[in-house]
């Protein structure tokens, strides 16, 4: 009876455990970008105009984000972000510097900076 016990109770803390990390192995979900309240569409070649520090759009996954009030706060330092200042960068957000995606904090924190869609 006493094995019984323990053995339940092994597994109860270890179902327990693999509740609480499932943050750590399951994907995290991307949420739709927040509509925009107006239309606005710009071409890859408006968003290379807005490619320095102080001016920084990107595009990414088909949706511009003018990122230049950010810059200071990323945590990486600022020249892995610079370098995709005015460009298509929707492959250097999905997979970062180590191969490994954003977070989904990321992600909703990325909504935050959308201006408009990328158009034509």
């Amino acid at each position: 009876m006493r094995q019984l016990f323990i053995i339940a109770t092994a597994f109860f803390w270890l179902l327990l455990l693999g509740f609480a990390t499932t943050d750590l192995w399951l994907p995290a979900e991307v949420e739709a970008p927040l509509p925009v309240a107006d239309s606005k569409a710009y071409a890859l070649s408006e968003v290379a105009r807005h490619n320095s520090s102080d001016d920084c759009w990107m595009a990414i996954n088909g949706e511009v984000y003018d990122l230049s009030s950010y810059l200071p706060d990323h945590p990486s330092p600022p020249e892995v972000i610079l370098a995709w200042c005015g460009r298509e960068a929707s492959e250097a957000y999905r997979s970062k510097m180590k191969e490994r995606a954003h977070s989904a904090r990321a992600d909703r924190l990325l909504a935050e900076y959308r201006i408009a869609a990328l158009g034509p």
